[in-house]
């Protein structure tokens, strides 16, 4: 059995429009803004969430739940940049900008679009960014919680 190794394998990007999420294009997401290589290495955090339904009843001699609605609580973590190019996350993602968080796994992240990836599409609200206190040895960083504002897509299929 051969585990698959994450490090190097997930890229990220920020596109302002897709048409249809199910099925974003090669040609959309080049046209987003590649964020992979300014994520720390621990700053991608899609977290979705499950409610519970409670399915008991008054005969019920056990608590029983089936599945609710779901949520998430996304948020990356990225490094400030030294030019304005590199720095041109810290200028976007600012709150109440709209875009979607693309997020592409188990692929080298210098992989090209292709037609047929598996991607997540999340349709995002970015909130207030907190920049994070500076400690010695490490880069700038700041954070960007981001609100998902419509159902997304987890099993998106890139189009040609």
């Amino acid at each position: 059995m051969s585990d698959l190794i994450s490090d190097g394998k997930t890229r990220v990007v920020w596109v302002t429009a897709i048409a249809n999420i199910n099925a974003p294009t090669v040609a959309e997401l080049e046209a987003g803004m590649d964020l992979t290589q300014r994520i720390t290495p621990d700053g991608l955090n899609v977290a979705p969430t499950t409610a519970d339904v409670d399915t008991s009843s008054l005969a019920s001699r056990y608590d029983t739940r089936e599945v609710g609605r779901v949520g998430y609580e996304n948020e990356v973590t990225l490094k400030r940049g030294s030019t304005p190019a590199e720095d041109l996350p810290y200028s976007t993602l600012v709150y109440g900008t709209h875009g979607h968080l693309v997020v592409r796994r188990a692929l080298d992240f210098e992989d090209a679009w292709e037609a047929g990836q598996q991607v997540e599409v999340y349709p995002t609200a970015c909130g207030e960014r907190n920049n994070v206190a500076p400690a010695a040895n490490e880069v700038l960083k700041y954070s960007v919680p981001m609100k998902v504002v419509a159902p997304p897509a987890t099993n998106a299929v890139v189009a040609a």
